[in-house]
């Protein structure tokens, strides 16, 4: 028997972590994910990371969590039509790598945990990566997901109303003991590993 099965709807963990631009959100679901698998989950969605060249940010990689496989998704130097603010989006490598990487999330039984970071302005101008984003929130199984604070898009109104997804806000004095609080929701919420 699969082990969610063994949860009510109430009862699967969906954690929403927002926070402003560079305070922590992708490190803090880092820890989160790694303690996790330390007590034997199997995690599996999108992580993205900035890219830095001379102490400035330049662009971002989206990167497979499990197979740590990752391309340039958004670069200051990419001539694309998708732009946000200065960076130009390549949608091929965010469907091709995270939004693949979430949907086997959701239908692979091996995997018990969704991540998705990050709900961005970047992200939402895919329209498949807005499908996976709704369809691992509406799956049954535990989801953890950063949130762009600031935007307004339709799709990040949603999850913001949705009620079954606890929004935590990470800050320069929270972000050390965050991690801690949300492995705890985690922990109280998932059933043991069998």
């Amino acid at each position: 028997m699969h082990y969610v099965s063994l949860l009510t709807m109430d009862d699967i963990p969906k954690i929403g972590i927002t926070g402003m631009p560079s305070v922590g959100k992708t490190q803090t679901i880092i820890k989160i994910i790694e303690s996790l698998e330390k007590h034997g989950y199997t995690v599996e969605g999108m992580i993205t990371e900035p890219i830095i060249e001379k102490k400035k940010r330049v662009g971002f990689y989206v990167m497979d969590w499990q197979t740590k496989e990752k391309e340039v998704f958004a670069h200051v130097d990419f001539d694309t039509k998708d732009k946000v603010d200065e960076y130009g989006v390549d949608l091929d490598a965010l469907e091709k790598i995270g939004a693949h990487a979430i949907e086997k999330a959701i239908t692979d039984e091996e995997i018990n945990i969704i991540i998705i970071d990050e709900i961005g302005k970047m992200e939402m101008l895919s329209e498949k990566f807005c499908e996976m984003v709704i369809e691992a929130l509406d799956s049954d199984k535990p989801i953890m997901v950063t949130l762009h604070k600031k935007s307004r898009t339709p799709l990040l109104q949603d999850v913001r109303r949705r009620d079954d997804i606890r929004i935590l806000e990470v800050t320069e004095v929270n972000r050390n003991l965050l991690p801690y609080k949300i492995e705890k929701i985690m922990a109280e919420k998932l059933p043991p590993l069998f």
